[in-house]
């Protein structure tokens, strides 16, 4: 991989389901709340929730945008497509 620790931790949030990013940012979140931490670790934990928060908006638009896909189907037929954001917005142009 890399050796800096900043982009280790984006590719390994990046990976995560959405499931298990949540489950990560309540802990993250927890850790935080409970204070006494030292500076650097509480800006490393920071870091890392705003990773998570970002990853999970990101599957939640995704998902978002999948259920828009089905409600669109004119033809009766409910199909499911794997849409990214940015196939959504240039659709919408």
């Amino acid at each position: 991989m890399t050796d800096q620790p900043g982009v280790q931790t984006a590719i390994a949030v990046a990976t995560l389901s959405f499931d298990d990013a949540l489950l990560e940012l309540q802990r993250t979140v927890a850790e935080l709340e409970q204070g006494g931490l030292p500076l650097e670790r509480s800006i490393a934990l920071y870091e890392r929730g705003v990773a998570l928060h970002e990853r999970c908006a990101t599957l939640l638009g995704e998902a978002e945008l999948r259920v828009q896909k089905l409600l669109e189907r004119s033809s009766g037929a409910l199909e499911a497509v794997a849409v990214r954001a940015a196939e959504a917005t240039a659709d919408q142009e």
